[in-house]
């Protein structure tokens, strides 16, 4: 019965993510930016909802740009739960663009890809991104680079932070963690680290029991004076905070 159910959650969302993908070809031409934004917000809710996954926010997201939304990354989950909790712009790496239907539902999103293994592009990234903040828009960054079992935080890298500085727009540090609905207890279904493949950690999470998403947003806050090692360090001390809270 777990196999069955587990396909059956798989079917149902391959089938709303093609629903996205003709949303994103057919309507969001024809939409405003603000649409636009609650319709991705509305298709992550009920995406997660249909593989199990629902989502508990703590704190209080900003209400409206600029704003640099920093936090820990855990797993292929992590956009949909925090689009599902505050739809914003997300930096990705470029390769995501050419995914399979991933790739046009990122660029529905207004997703910002960088070619990480150029130093150049990381920089014309930073430039990209201080323009949208003072734009007034809401970015998200994943400062450890790649993802971690959520028991401990990467190493933040610092480059992105830079973007903040140079738009002199508040950072939001946010912290994610997924707990077993039932127990409050840690679930490590959702995990995609090491030798971890996609289609093993979508397996493990289709068939997990119902799993609770628990996003806790901090204050946001200014540079004051720090330069962006500093602040990234900061950040990721606040975001550590903000994780350890039990909110279940």
């Amino acid at each position: 019965m777990k196999s069955l159910l587990a396909i059956w959650k798989l079917l149902s969302g391959l089938c709303h993510v093609l629903l996205g993908m003709w949303w994103v070809h057919v309507h969001f031409p024809r939409l405003g930016p603000e649409q636009r934004d609650m319709r991705v917000q509305v298709w992550s809710l009920r995406f997660l909802a249909l593989w199990g996954i629902h989502v508990k926010v703590l704190g209080q997201p900003v209400v409206s740009g600029p704003a640099l939304i920093v936090a820990n990354h855990i797993s292929w989950l992590d956009i949909s739960v925090m689009h599902a909790a505050r739809h914003c712009r997300f930096v990705s790496k470029s390769d995501i663009r050419d995914w399979p239907m991933v790739g046009t539902l990122a660029k529905g999103s207004k997703t910002l890809f960088i070619e990480r293994s150029k130093r150049k592009d990381a920089l014309r990234m930073v430039k990209d991104m201080a323009n949208a903040l003072k734009e007034g828009d809401v970015l998200a960054v994943f400062p450890e680079g790649t993802t971690s079992d959520g028991q401990d935080l990467l190493p933040f890298h610092a480059n992105l932070i830079q973007a903040a500085i140079l738009a002199d727009a508040p950072v939001q540090p946010m912290s994610l963690k997924f707990v077993d609905a039932r127990t409050g207890e840690t679930s490590f279904a959702p995990c995609y680290i090491g030798d971890d493949t996609l289609i093993g950690s979508i397996w493990r999470t289709l068939s997990a029991p119902p799993i609770l998403a628990v996003v806790h947003f901090g204050e946001p806050q200014l540079a004051h004076g720090r330069d962006r090692r500093s602040w990234a360090n900061d950040l990721r001390r606040d975001i550590l905070l903000l994780r350890d809270v039990d909110g279940c």
